[in-house]
């Protein structure tokens, strides 16, 4: 049984994701520190993304939707096996991943906390069972692309704010992924 890390550390960067050194994440997030993070979008063969609501014991953006996984590459780790270990942690499965695009965003996120992140975005295939830990992620759903665009636009607060900032790069890379198959 793995024993939940009290303190994680995150690998801060320049604009050019090179690595500068490293900071505890509360920190990082407390001084809108710019860090190194991972986004995973997860889609079936019917094209439908699958979401998570984050946990309410969550430190920010408890009770948001947002997408399928993202976090922190450890120090000495890079995005994609971080993404990996994320996705299997979060979820429970993995799929082949693809990194799609890059994004750096900067964005407050409650209780004085500052997101400022350069975003590796990663896409992958999977139709099998879900088994989110729940400590992450309090509920799961499909949803249509058309379906979540529209609501993105019409709720937005429902979403966190890295899934909204994120979200038109998304669907261009999807739809050129699609045209591309």
């Amino acid at each position: 049984m793995e024993v939940k890390r009290t303190q994680e550390f995150v690998t801060l960067v320049n604009p050019q994701d090179e690595v500068l050194g490293s900071m505890e994440k509360m920190e990082a997030h407390q001084k809108g520190a710019l860090h190194r993070a991972f986004s995973i979008f997860i889609f079936n063969k019917e094209g439908r993304t699958l979401l998570q609501r984050r946990a309410n014991g969550k430190y920010h953006s408890p009770g948001l939707w947002t997408n399928t996984c993202c976090g922190h590459p450890r120090p000495g780790e890079n995005s994609a096996q971080a993404a990996q270990r994320r996705l299997f942690e979060e979820m429970g499965f993995t799929c082949e991943l693809e990194n799609q695009f890059n994004f750096t965003y900067e964005a407050e996120v409650g209780t004085g906390l500052v997101e400022h992140e350069l975003d590796h975005v990663y896409f992958g295939q999977y139709d099998g069972p879900v088994r989110a830990d729940p400590e992450e992620a309090s509920d799961t759903r499909w949803m249509r692309m058309n379906d979540l665009a529209d609501d993105l636009g019409t709720s937005p607060d429902a979403y966190t704010k890295w899934l909204r900032v994120c979200w038109p790069k998304v669907l261009e890379s999807f739809r050129l992924h699609q045209q591309k198959a």
